[in-house]
This record gives structure tokens, sequence and C-alpha cells, in this order.
């Protein structure tokens, strides 16, 4: 009953100092007793029964009819066949579930929330895995709360505890309480409970229960963890896969009946029917994006990018627009305060000197670092990065920050939120109380009733503020962040409302932080690819428009506008302008979802960033959400589609180029299995339909089923990207799968390796001095022919899939062997087709017979002639111009 008892009383209970937390050998010792920190959702499936699950198929079912019917026509060879393919196609199946749940487990593992503990005296961040009963857990803005705590220490701090009590209003938090044993679970005041929310102020508590004991471990029975989702793509594809799978059946039943009125084997004849019904429906598709997928986000995260939700692969190559955060994203986040101004004037810090708290300098940097959540200790830093900038400004100016700390302790708080743009702290010395205000210039030149002029307060005026606004404007044109301090001295403990009146102003600090080197090269490798960067900024305008400058984002001072003017603005005329802008300053998190809104009016697709609480909305409000890994709070990670590990603006470009590349390797993939399927359709059908002897038999189907649908599918899934590909524009949302050729292709190439199949059937009979159409012809003969028919459909598919590494370039070109997983499969299929041909009892088994030498090279000729065929289509398109160039010029 931790609610139940006073702070004392549970830091004795759980052997802790609160001053400097678990001892690192402490906490190792309880992470064995008590074991990770996180929740058991439901049992993750065997590999039994995910084999049994990949045999839970009507397809399957129909195959498993197929083995029954040729026992029962003691036909003991084809019914081993065809157990052997279904076990196959389910050991693969199972391959490809394991390798997809594997990698967005390692994925959702990356973006797990840290949690900021205090151990041995050090404030760092660790995995909230590694948290232990009677850690010391620090608690701000966005933070999600890890484990059940016992509050120790409140300021106005604020906790959405919605998953526990399904009460949406954050619940207000006072460490000082001692409640009632039989309080509710809700109105647990002194409590802060695992996976809630802080929503607003800052907090510490020490650890009283982790995973299954916390109060949501109680009831994890229930909880069954993030529901399996499909892509957008997926869906489309497995519709795709029901219609095409109608359409076959239909075929397949149509065959039939050809057959019964044609007098054939109905028993052969049916086992035909059913193996074509499985090769021709692409039941694979979506196990094969699934793996594209998969092997695709892997790929990403090892770049710094890592996707939350999958369908964010797919939207990636729509993006056209990216809003992106400046400070830390197009910056390199490595905050210097480089001058400063008081009513003395304005100075370079590194000129500055050694100064006392009483001079103006001093009474700035001691505002600075009084008003600061962040720590600055033996190198190490926690906090945002501006704070611990100006804790390092009070180390430049010679301040003892550790005795000054000691000397005013913090006794209340007014935490910093978008709409004032300020923070305040209280704090107590002596008897005595300082507010110390630090936040926008602006804000502070509006409060402000007084401003200090060489350690004296005189009263402010219309010449001080615009002294102000100059050094202020003077500092934003030499690209510095301005940040003011204002400070008032109270004789008693006032409510956080009260602390920002009469204020004292006493300067500015200039801080720089630089753009990050490769951040230019990948704005105009973004606008090569048909997509515009606009920065956001809190910073003035004149900042803002010096960085956007030296990055070529905006070539004048018009393209920027502030969220004051946008306020000014109508939606209409909102959604009119907003693409003549590339630079949006002084804007707050609410004027990011009108940005985002304005831009989706114009049918933009949108990436936007963010790092803030308050940032969600218009996370989830853009087609692409983007957190920031380093900077970013729980809250606006969990709302986001991807996370930048490097909260790199480069980043976000290289993501848009994998997504691009990883959709147009699914894209190969499947195009490729429907020519395939479509080829292996065109001949049986087209054989059946003229009165010739089925081409290919039952067997031999499921083996060319086997083969050309898992192996080369996959590889051509794991192509490595078109360094071109960033010279594209981006795809529109709602283009067709089959658009830029890749239909025709399809129909091409099916009908071509159908008829080129057809043809290698007929000239197996023809070199014995037969035609399909003859009726009396030696089974050895139908068997030769059937022989040249397999092997070429084979050589053919394979080959083929070669050609579909690119829609325009040549295989010479991007280069044959540069795809290694694919020359891998394409040769292990071929191995696999000399063992079977080779080999006496699979030559038997399949009911073939050995080539001779002319065969073989006819037959590999033959296979040869898709491909060729699409290189040449290739050729013509380049030499007539086809393909894409950038004509749309881009708003900048």
């Amino acid at each position: 009953m931790a609610h139940a008892k006073s702070i004392e009383n549970i830091l004795d209970e759980l052997d802790v100092n609160p001053a400097n937390g678990l001892a690192e050998e402490e906490a190792l010792a309880r992470l064995e007793k008590y074991g990770l920190n996180r929740l058991r959702f439901r049992k993750k499936k065997t590999v039994f029964q995910m084999f049994l699950a990949q045999l839970n198929d009507w397809l399957i079912y129909i195959l498993f009819a197929a083995v029954f019917i040729t026992l029962f026509l003691q036909e003991y060879i084809d019914s081993i066949i065809i157990i052997a393919v279904i076990i196959l196609n389910a050991i693969l199946g199972v391959f490809q579930e394991i390798k997809a749940g594997n990698a967005i487990e390692a994925l959702q593992k990356m973006s797990s929330p840290k949690s900021l503990v205090r151990r041995g005296g050090i404030t760092r961040e660790i995995d909230s895995e590694l948290v232990v009963p009677g850690d010391i857990l620090i608690l701000d803005a966005g933070r999600f709360v890890s484990a059940d705590i016992r509050l120790i220490e409140t300021a106005d701090i604020r906790i959405e505890e919605s998953v526990l009590t399904g009460e949406s209003v954050a619940s207000e938090k006072d460490a000082s309480l001692i409640l009632d044993p039989d309080t509710p679970v809700g109105d647990r005041e002194n409590l802060a409970f695992m996976t809630s929310i802080v929503t607003a102020g800052r907090g510490t508590g020490v650890v009283i229960k982790t995973g299954m004991d916390t109060e949501v471990g109680k009831i994890a029975g229930i909880i069954e963890g993030q529901e399996e989702t499909k892509t957008p793509l997926e869906i489309r594809l497995s519709e795709l896969g029901k219609t095409l799978g109608k359409a076959a059946v239909g075929m397949c039943l149509f065959i039939f009946i050809i057959s019964l009125f044609q007098g054939r084997n109905l028993a052969e004849m049916f086992l035909v029917s059913v193996s074509l019904a499985v090769a021709a429906i692409p039941e694979g598709l979506a196990a094969i994006v699934a793996v594209v997928l998969s092997i695709g986000v892997t790929g990403m995260s090892k770049r710094n990018a890592i996707i939350r939700r999958l369908p964010a692969v797919e939207t990636l190559g729509s993006v056209n627009i990216i809003c992106s955060d400046k400070t830390g994203t197009l910056t390199q986040n490595k905050m210097t305060v480089v001058r400063y101004f008081t009513m003395g004037g304005e100075i370079a810090v590194e000129h500055a000197g050694q100064v006392t708290l009483q001079d103006d300098a001093g009474m700035l940097a001691q505002t600075m670092i009084l008003c600061s959540d962040a720590t600055l200790e033996k190198g190490q830093k926690t906090g945002d990065p501006t704070e611990t900038a100006l804790l390092q400004f009070g180390d430049d100016l010679g301040i003892d920050r550790k005795r000054l700390n000691e000397l005013n302790r913090r006794v209340s708080e007014f935490p910093f939120d978008s709409d004032r743009k300020l923070m305040s702290t209280l704090t107590g010395s002596g008897g005595k109380f300082r507010v110390n205000t630090k936040g926008a210039v602006d804000s502070l030149l509006i409060k402000a009733t007084h401003v200090l002029v060489e350690g004296k307060r005189v009263p402010i005026t219309e010449g001080h503020r615009n002294r102000f606004r100059q050094a202020m404007e003077s500092m934003s044109w030499q690209a510095l962040r301005t940040l003011g301090a204002a400070y008032r001295e109270v004789d008693s403990i006032i409510p956080p409302q009260e602390m920002e009146k009469e204020l004292t102003l006493i300067g500015i600090a200039g801080i720089i932080d630089p753009p990050r080197s490769e951040v230019r090269a990948s704005i105009k490798s973004a606008r090569d690819a048909g997509i515009k960067t606009v920065m956001i900024t809190g910073d003035h305008k004149n900042t803002a428009f010096a960085i956007a400058k030296s990055l070529d984002i905006a070539e004048n001072i018009d393209q920027a506008v502030t969220g004051q003017e946008i306020d000014e603005m109508g939606k209409e005329e909102l959604r009119d302008r907003i693409l003549e802008y590339s630079i949006f300053a002084r804007v707050s998190p609410e004027h990011k979802v009108k940005i985002v809104h304005a831009l989706r009016a114009r049918g933009k697709i949108v990436s936007m960033t963010g790092d803030g609480v308050n940032d969600a909305p218009s996370l989830q409000a853009a087609d692409i959400g983007v957190a920031m890994g380093i900077t970013g709070t729980d809250v606006a990670k969990n709302a986001s589609d991807m996370i930048l590990t490097d909260d790199n603006f480069a980043t976000i470009v290289t993501a848009v180029e994998q997504g691009r590349n990883i959709y147009n390797n699914i894209k190969k993939s499947v195009i490729f299995l429907l020519a395939s399927n479509l080829g292996e359709v065109t001949a049986i059908f087209s054989a059946i339909l003229v009165g010739w002897e089925a081409p290919l038999l039952a067997t031999q189907i499921l083996w060319i089923n086997l083969l050309t649908d898992s192996l080369p599918a996959v590889a051509l899934g794991m192509d490595p990207g078109d360094p071109d590909v960033m010279k594209e524009r981006p795809r529109s949302p709602g283009e067709s799968f089959f658009a830029g050729g890749a239909g025709f292709n399809v129909v091409s190439g099916g009908i071509l390796i159908g008829l080129i199949t057809l043809l290698a059937f007929w000239y197996g009979y023809l070199i014995h001095g037969y035609t399909p159409f003859n009726s009396q012809v030696p089974s050895g003969v139908v068997d030769y022919a059937r022989t040249m028919a397999f092997m070429t459909i084979i050589s053919s598919q394979l080959f083929y899939s070669l050609s579909f590494r690119h829609d325009r370039k040549s295989i010479f070109t991007i280069g044959i062997f540069s795809n290694k997983y694919l020359i891998g499969a394409i040769s292990t299929a071929m191995v696999l087709q000399l063992l079977v041909i080779n080999i006496p009892a699979l030559q038997n088994a399949f009911r073939l017979k050995m080539l001779d030498i002319k065969d073989w090279i006819i037959m590999l000729a033959a296979g040869l002639i898709p491909l060729a065929f699409r290189e040449v289509l290739k050729l013509l398109k380049k030499e007539h111009g086809q393909g894409f160039t950038l004509t749309d010029k881009i708003t900048r």
C-alpha cells in the first residue's frame, strides 16, 4: 500500500537514497531478482503451430484431396511428390513468417521507450526493461512512466492514465499526500503507473513495482498487445489474389469440362487442373510482400530510420513535401551560447572573461541556470540541448553551478508551454524567494515592468525595449537563436500563475546551432526527386531565413511567414497561399497542424517532423509523422510512423529513397510472379483447347510453382536500390500497381512464355516424327516433349526474372551480377533442375527424359527469348525518349 505510506517509509523499505539512486551493482542484483520490466502478452506461436497454420488453406486442402486420389489410383510416386511439395511450401512459409516476425520484433524493441533514472548520483537514460524496484525515475512532460512509482517530488505534474483508468483527462499529482489504504487506483494522487503519460510538469519518483507486478501487469491477461495489421498494399494484393484465384478456378473447371468431352484420362486431368489452379493462384503474394517489407524496414533501421507502422513504407514513395523542424534536424543540435546582450551592450562570450553573480552578465547566467531542468555533469548531458548550452554558458562565465543550486533550492515552477513561450522557477535562499524566468524575448518584453541596468532595477521604457529588439534582430541576422531572461524577488511562495508578473528584464543569450554539413546535399537530392523541403521553427523570421538561405531552402525573405501571420489568414487564404512559403517561423504546435491540413488540402503528401508532447496532433495529421529519436518525447514517438535515431534531416531523405526502392522491389516480385503464373496457364489452357496432350503434368506444375514462386521472387525483393530512384517524381498514392508498363509486362511476358513452352512441346514431338495433333503417339515421345516444355518454361521464367530488375535500364547497365541473391536463386534452381533430370529416381518420378546436347542448347536459347524481348523493348523505349523527366518545377 505505497500510497498509504510516507515518502521516508517507502525509501527505507526500498533501501535507496533519492539523491544518488541505486548503485549499478545493486541495480544488476535487483534485475536478477525481479526480472525484466516488461509485460507478458500472448504467447508467440511455436514453429510447429506456424507449420500447421501454413496447412490451413483451401488450396492445400485441394492438394490433399489430390494426394488421396493419386493413392486411390495407385500413383504412389505422384502422391509422394505432392506431399513433398506441400511440406516444402509450408517450410518456406514458416521461414518467411519467422524472418518477418523477427524483423518487426527487433524494430519494436528499438522504438520502445527509454527511462530517465538516477543511478550512482548520475542521471542517465536506460532501456525501460532494465528499470528495477528502488530506481529513482525522473519524469518530465511527454515521457511514458515505465513502472509503478511512488512520487517523491512533484512540480505541477499532470499524468494521463487512460490506459489504466479509462479517464482521458490528465490527473494532478502531489507527492506530499498520504492516502487512505482503500483509495481506488484512479484516485491515488501520490502514485504514477506504468504506461501512463506525463502531459505537463515535472516530478521524481521511486519505483515500487515492475513488469507483471504493476497495476497494468495485473490485467495483462486481457491485454493482447498490438494487433497484427496488413498494409494497404498487402490488402490490395490479397484482393487481387482472390480475384485471380476465382478466374483460375473457373478456367481449370473449364479445362476439366473440355477434357471430359475430349475423352481424356479424367484422373490425370483432374490432377492437372488442381495443380494448375495452385500454380495460377498467386497465394504467395502477401507472404512475399511481408518478407520484402520486413527485409526492407530492417535495412532502414540500420540507416537510422525505424519504421513503426509498415504502411509508412508505401507512403514514403509518394511524399512530395517534407516539413522539417530546424533545430537538431536541419542543424547539428550542438547549441553554444556565443554572444549575449545586457543593457551594457552585446558581448562575445569568448571575450567576456570571469563575472560575478552581481554583474548583469552574472545575473543573466544565474537566471538561466536556476531556470533549467537539464543536467551537465562531467561531460554527461541530459535534457534539452538549449538548456545544456545555457548551463555551459554559466561555466564559461565562471559561475559555480553546484554551489549556486545548493544555495537556491527550487520550491515551485511554472512549466514551459507553447502558448506563453516561457518557463519560470521559484527558488528559495535564506528565507527569500526569487522567480527565474526564461523564454521568448517578445513575451518577456510584454511582461517586464523593469530592466536591469548596471545592477540596478529601473522602470522599463520604450527606449529600453527598442534596445532589446535591435539586439534580437542583430543576433537573428547572425543566425543565432535568442533567449531572454528575467527575474523577480518575492517575500513568500507564490502560485505559478503569479510568477510572471512585474518581471525585471536582464538580457538575451545568442545561441548558435550550425547547419548539418550533409543537409544541403540532401535538400538538393529531395528537390531532384520532386520533393519540396519546408523549414518549421520557433525562431524569429530573420534567424530562420539566414539558416534556410544557407541550406538553399529559400532565396528571399518573402518565402517566410510567421505564426502570427498564419493566425491572421483565413483557412481558405492559407490553403491558397501555402505553397508560396518555404519557411514557417515563430510557430506553435497548433500552427503545424494548420500547415499540414493546408498542404494536404492542396493534394500534397506530407511528411512532418516533431519531438514535443504537443507535436502529436501534427504527426498524426501528416501522411508520414516523423519523431526524433534523441530529443523526441515518448508521446511524439508513439504518435509517429517513423523514428529518426539520429534526428537528422538527411535520414528522412534517405528513408524516402529506401521507401521508393522497397516499393519497387515489391512490385518487381509481384509482377514477376504474375507473369510466370500466366505463362503456365497460357501453355496448358491453349494446349487443352486445341486438343493436345497437357504439356505439363501435375507434379511438374507443382515443382515449377515451388521453384519459381519462391526463390527468384524473394531475391527480386532484395534487389539493391536503384541509385537513380531519387530522379523520379513521387508516386501518386492512387497509382495502379500495374501502372508504368507493369500490366503490359505481365501480359506480354506471360503469353510469350506460354507460347515458347508450347513450341518446345511441339518441337519434342517433331524431332521424333510426330505432332501434338497425332492421336497415337508412343508414351516415350510424349514424355520427351513434356521434358522440353518443362525445362523450357523453367529456364524462361528464371532468365526472365533478370529483366524485372529495372523498368528502363538494361541488365548490362545495372550489372547482371549486381544482385547476388537473384543469381544465387537462378543458380540454385538450375542445379535442382539438373538433379531432377539426371537422377534416375527423380527422372522417373517426374516422368522426364534425358535431353541430348542439341536440345539442351535449343531449350536454353528458347528460355532466353522472353529476356531478350524485354531488353529490346527497354532499348526501344530509351531511343524514343520514353521514361521520366522531371518537368514539374517545384515551388521554392
